[in-house]
Formats: structure tokens, C-alpha cells, sequence
């Protein structure tokens, strides 16, 4: 078990976890783990993502962002400079000016039933497209980051392409209902067309996101990592929400934050401070301890 006191990650089983391999890659989430909520990074913690890179150990910022809202961390990122968006929907090269190096994308013929299988479901439901271009969305679909440039239009019109496979990739399909409670729109979501697609969320209000089935960031994440000769006993992840349940699962070592949902504190191994209180930094200090000095 993992205990917050004194704004500080104690944890009381270390020892005991065969975890204790020496870590090479860090995986954080960003909204609500890593950004303090007025969406900055600290200065500890951008002091501890440094050190981390000093004592070779990687980091990845893994987050339901799309690429064009990784200014917030882009001048902090060091070494390799690459970031999972979109809950696994595209590994991006922060270096290169936000290029995407993988897309795995939600065909559209499956958002689109995806589409009505909510409409029927879940009435009052409206859509946004997310794509590689940028974000488009219905005229219902509430004033959360709107785009200026956006097409306004039914989410099948969004949808639809004059020939397969021609419009731009579709990183992922958001939907939110005005008055069902987010948990309870996830799981009735997941049962109408669970089949179909990846359903999560990381908004408090009731937004889902949708992506092709088998996408996540922990599965994005561990093709990274298989590619570097990682194994997942080598990686420490953060995240605070549904959306990172399934990374904080795979990772050998994982922490949720104080401020974390429930069903992301039951996914990691241990738990650390709040986001505002710098809980991410906390644990890479003593990361970075261990890396450079040895237990």
C-alpha cells in the first residue's frame, strides 16, 4: 500500500513488489496529474522531469490532449521529445513541430455506428470529430474548447467521405450528454457499442471518448516501450482518471493522485500527492534518488 503524509509519497511495500527492477521510462498524464489545475508545470516538477532525463531515465507524456494542445508542455520535454495524444491515438514528435509519427485511427464506417448506436441509446447525446486536421462538431455540442475554424455540421456529415480511406484519420469521437452522470453515460455507452470501439473519459463533466477498439494508452504506450526493449516492470505511470486505468494497470509500478477517481486508485499500485501539491515530482525525486545513488 502507497500513503500520502506531509505532501509526500510514502509507500510501505516497496520491498516487496518485483517492480523493483530499475526504471527506465516514467509515463505521466497531464490534466489533473502532472499540470497543476491552472494548467502549468510547477517549478519542482519541471526541475524533476530534467533530472530524470539526466539520470537516463525516459519520460512520456501520455494524455487524452490532441497534439495541438501540447504547448502547455513542449518546452519542458527533453531527450527523445515524443508524446502519446488522444488516449493512444497517435504518438507525436514534440521536437519535430507536433508531427505524428503513428496514427491509429477510429474508421470511420465504426464511428459512425458507434454514432447511432448512441443516438439510440442514449437520446439528447451530441457529437465532436477529433481528426488529425483538428476538431470538428455539432451545433449542439457544448462551448467546452471550440474552434474557430471548425466545421459545424451532423456528426455524419463530419463523417462521411466521398471515397474510403481519403479524408483526414479520425484520432477519436467525443460524445457528452447535459444531464446523465459521467460514470453512469460511460457504462451505458460501453454496453451499447462497447463491441465497436474504446470508450473512456477524463472530464468531470459526462464527455466520453471514443477510439478504435483496442486503443489506449496503455496499449499505445506498451508498443513504445516493446520498441525500446522496455519492459512494462521498467516503467512508473501517473494518471488521475478512467482514461489512464488501463495504463496505471500495465505499468510495473504505478501511481494515481491524491485528487485521483476511485477507479484509478484501484488500478495503480500506490498512490501519491494531489496535482496542485506536486505529486508526480514527489515520486520522480526519489526515482532519481534511487537511479543515481542505489537503494
Amino acid at each position: 500500500m502507497h500513503f500520502v503524509r506531509n505532501n509526500e509519497a510514502v509507500t510501505s511495500s516497496d520491498s516487496a513488489h518485483p517492480e523493483n527492477r530499475s526504471v527506465r521510462l516514467i509515463a505521466t498524464d497531464l490534466d489533473g496529474t502532472l499540470l497543476r489545475d491552472d494548467k502549468t508545470v510547477s517549478a519542482r516538477t519541471v526541475a524533476a522531469l530534467a533530472a530524470a532525463e539526466q539520470a537516463g531515465i525516459e519520460v512520456f507524456f501520455v494524455t487524452g490532449r490532441p497534439a495541438r494542445w501540447m504547448d502547455v508542455v513542449s518546452e519542458h520535454v527533453h531527450g527523445h521529445g515524443l508524446a502519446i495524444c488522444a488516449n493512444g491515438a497517435a504518438v507525436v514528435d514534440l521536437h519535430g513541430g507536433k508531427t505524428f509519427l503513428d496514427v491509429r485511427p477510429l474508421l470511420r464506417p465504426t464511428a459512425l455506428d458507434v454514432v447511432k448506436a448512441l443516438r439510440t441509446t442514449v437520446p439528447g447525446t451530441t457529437f465532436a470529430v477529433e481528426m488529425t486536421s483538428g476538431i470538428h462538431y455539432e451545433p449542439g455540442y457544448p462551448p467546452f474548447f471550440l474552434d474557430p475554424g471548425a466545421t459545424v455540421a451532423a456528426a455524419e456529415k463530419l463523417l462521411f467521405e466521398d471515397v474510403p480511406g481519403t479524408a483526414d484519420p479520425v484520432l477519436k469521437l467525443l460524445a457528452q450528454h447535459p444531464e446523465l452522470d459521467p460514470d453512469a453515460f460511460l457504462g451505458t455507452a460501453r454496453e451499447a457499442a462497447g463491441g465497436l470501439a474504446s470508450f473512456t473519459r477524463s472530464s468531470p463533466t459526462a464527455l466520453l471518448e471514443i477510439s478504435g477498439l483496442g486503443v489506449s494508452k496503455a496499449s499505445t504506450l506498451a508498443r513504445c516501450c516493446a520498441e525500446r526493449g522496455i519492459a512494462p516492470e521498467e516503467v512508473v505511470a501517473f494518471g488521475d482518471m478512467p482514461n489512464d486505468i488501463e495504463m496505471l494497470g500495465w505499468a510495473g509500478r504505478s501511481y494515481a493522485m491524491g485528487n485521483a477517481h476511485p477507479d484509478a486508485v484501484a488500478a495503480a499500485t500506490g498512490r501519491t500527492a494531489g496535482n496542485n501539491e506536486d505529486g508526480v515530482a514527489l515520486v520522480i525525486e526519489r526515482l532519481v534518488a534511487e537511479a543515481v545513488h542505489g537503494r
